[in-house]
């Protein structure tokens, strides 16, 4: 009975049914090893083709492309050839190591059709970067990142069509890695899945591009220093829905993740968070918490401070912020704008946060903040070709 009780916990704090809880409201070695190839490619084309969503009515990641890209390794047989194939379900053993100890971690990255007709990735060996990363903390095999790029290339060539005609939508791609250990023992998975699906998306959020509303507690916590919230493992997000829904029955959309006993700004949602501001020297500064671990160093993140720092209007710093920063900037006026940055949703202006029983309501100039604003164009000018840049990949 113990051993059901502390299912029954678990399960609660999952949000899995019959919790209670109501939720319908590389291992350090080089790219040198020996990888799978994209030359190696063996592709068996779908005999049927699905029909194409209708852009205006997409919800984010439900509706998937006609193929796929699996790519199997053992720790005896090493990595076995890339297969592109039908879309399909995936066979895996009940004691997969994925299933029962978490041994899985994912990548988010986009294709954008631009207005010639061409198709293109936005900054991909970034991305392949950080899986790597995330792969040598879950000791998964590492992988050449340059052969996976090119094979992730290889099924957007395949599923072209499936590109979104459109500068508000495009192809989400998400790469994910399992460890497929087909026994019960904690340990270095013997066997593994590398896969990639596509997703026909548009906003992310289903209120579309306006501010969101934030729920700030030290209740739950998303990350800490010498865990995993520096890499894109699924562990990271599944235990944080039970906060999510937490943040809805008080009536916001998404979660500000904080940190310690002076309430430290992390993330939110599943975004990186900026702050622009005056700091407490009156110096104007755009600032967002440094890379120390408990952040996942994203691409948007990355590009935004690539992109401002390029600029040299103001300062742009990472550091550390906390409520009681942001608390004493406000009742100063001293906030200009608050936004999470992401893959998904590319930049997201903050609107209000709950933090302690009082509202804490940012500085919005209509729906979208002008720095926002101008991060968003510049940002999806690239990715969809309007600019030239060398972070757009032709397809």
């Amino acid at each position: 009975m113990l051993n059901m009780n502390r299912m029954f916990k678990s399960a609660e704090r999952a949000c899995l049914p019959g919790s209670g809880k109501d939720v319908s409201t590389s291992n350090g070695i080089e790219d040198s090893v020996h990888s799978f190839k994209a030359a190696d490619l063996v592709i068996e084309l779908s005999q049927t083709h699905k029909a194409k969503p209708d852009l205006t009515n997409l919800v984010f990641g439900t509706v998937f492309s006609d193929h796929m890209l699996t790519i199997e390794w053992t720790s005896n047989g090493g990595w076995q050839k890339p297969h592109i194939k039908p879309f399909g379900n995936l066979s895996l053993h009940p004691a997969c190591s994925a299933m029962h100890y978490a041994v899985q971690l994912f990548e988010g990255m986009k294709a954008y059709r631009d207005a010639d007709d061409k198709v293109r990735l936005f900054r991909p060996m970034l991305n392949m970067n950080r899986m790597a990363k995330s792969a040598e903390r879950a000791c998964l095999p590492a992988f050449d990142r340059a052969e996976l790029v090119e094979c992730i290339r290889r099924l957007v060539q395949v599923d072209l069509e499936w590109v979104p005609k459109s500068d508000s939508a495009s192809l989400y791609i998400r790469p994910t890695f399992l460890g497929t250990e087909p026994s019960l023992g904690v340990k270095k998975p013997s066997r593994a899945l590398l896969y990639v699906i596509l997703s026909p998306v548009g906003s992310y959020f289903s209120t579309g591009a306006k501010p969101v509303s934030l729920w700030a507690d030290s209740k739950y916590i998303r990350a800490w220093r010498g865990g995993t919230g520096d890499c894109k493992m699924g562990g990271n997000y599944g235990a944080s829905i039970y906060a999510q829904y937490e943040a809805v029955d008080y009536g916001c959309q998404q979660v500000l993740w904080l940190y310690g006993d002076d309430h430290q700004i992390t993330e939110v949602g599943t975004m990186n968070m900026f702050l622009f501001w005056n700091n407490e020297h009156g110096e104007e500064e755009l600032a967002t918490p440094p890379l120390d671990g408990i952040i996942l160093p994203g691409i948007t993140r990355q590009s935004i401070l690539e992109l401002t720092r390029k600029w040299g209007e103001f300062k742009v710093c990472e550091r550390y912020l906390t409520m009681a920063d942001l608390r004493c900037a406000l009742k100063e006026s001293r906030v200009k704008e608050m936004f999470g940055s992401g893959t998904a949703c590319v930049v997201s202006p903050v609107g209000r946060i709950l933090y302690q029983g009082e509202n804490l309501h940012i500085p919005c100039q209509e729906d979208f903040p002008q720095l926002a604003s101008r991060l968003m164009k510049e940002l999806t000018d690239i990715q969809y070709g309007r600019t030239q840049s060398d972070w757009s990949v032709l397809v």
